[in-house]
């Protein structure tokens, strides 16, 4: 049986958070370092880039923040959904980095000009790139295993930055040695399209989230064996339904059980459901509604 690991705090995710955003302004240092020492345009978009970083990152601590905030009376569902609202906003960043890019390769297809002082430049941003590359590769890992839109979204946009340096390198030591001035905007520009194609697979995913989408098929799948391995005692289960907000799952279903089952009987096969669940999902907020066997529909999980 699959296992969706749920581990973490919201401090130590808090604490992640606050680290990336020590990360983030690092690495635009680096970055901003290596533009100013070569006017290339291509590793001004790369710096620019990280400047959005810096911004994701304030945006990402503060919804933690505000996720970890226990249910009240205005929110009895807790806040868990601050972490899709800190991935739109990343998405929204990113995609606004992409046009300001655009600008500089117009600007920079006007007036071509050659980088000076590459070595630098490259062994600076390279720097930098390997740094994000280690630290992407941690968030996008931390925020899977405890379920945080918001980790996961800021691993993501940062690997995209990696994935950024990279071509920019590449593009970078090819002006730097053929002497051609524009290669300079034209690796800007491919470096804005990948931004693009990434924020708009950002947003979507982080609107999935808002909107209630159902778990991942594979999560979903899971579930419903643990109902047929746990529901010993009952007829079926029918009309299965989840969501996902943030580290929080919701799972409700109708259980038919015998009409001449007791309420405690049932309410025993219900709490061993709910702790099967939990086991299996993590933190779950589950509603199960008991129905006579009159009501069995002959679908979905069939205990008996």
């Amino acid at each position: 049986m699959t296992k969706v690991c749920v581990r973490g705090s919201m401090s130590g995710k808090i604490r992640v958070a606050s680290i990336t955003l020590v990360v983030a302004v690092a690495v635009l240092g680096m970055k901003v370092g290596a533009w100013l020492l070569t006017g290339s345009v291509a590793l001004y978009s790369d710096a620019l880039e990280s400047t959005i970083n810096v911004a994701a990152a304030v945006a990402a601590l503060i919804a933690l923040r505000v996720s970890g905030r226990p249910a009240d009376a205005n929110h009895p569902y807790g806040h868990d959904k601050a972490e899709y609202l800190s991935a739109v906003i990343e998405s929204a960043l990113v995609l606004t980095t992409s046009i300001l890019i655009f600008r500089e390769v117009w600007l920079g297809w006007a007036r071509p000009h050659l980088p000076t002082l590459p070595l630098a430049g490259i062994a600076l941003n390279a720097a930098a790139g390997f740094v994000n590359l280690i630290w992407a590769r941690l968030l996008v890992r931390v925020g899977r295993r405890w379920r945080s839109p918001a980790l996961t979204a800021g691993g993501r946009h940062v690997m995209t930055d990696v994935w950024t340096s990279t071509g920019v390198l590449v593009g970078f030591w090819l002006v730097a040695f053929s002497g051609y001035a524009r290669l300079d905007p034209i690796v800007a520009a491919l470096v804005g399209l990948n931004i693009l194609r990434v924020g708009f697979l950002m947003l979507r995913q982080s609107v999935a989230g808002l909107m209630d989408e159902a778990m991942e098929p594979e999560a979903l799948a899971s579930i419903r064996r643990t109902i047929a391995d746990n529901a010993g005692g009952a007829i079926e289960a029918h009309d299965l339904r989840t969501r996902q907000a943030g580290r929080l799952s919701f799972v409700e279903f109708h259980l038919v059980v015998p009409g001449d089952m007791t309420v405690d009987r049932s309410h025993e096969i219900c709490d061993r459901l709910e702790g099967a669940i939990r086991a299996e999902a993590g933190d779950a907020m589950i509603t199960i509604h008991v129905e006579p066997a009159g009501k069995a529909k002959h679908k979905g999980v069939v205990v008996l």
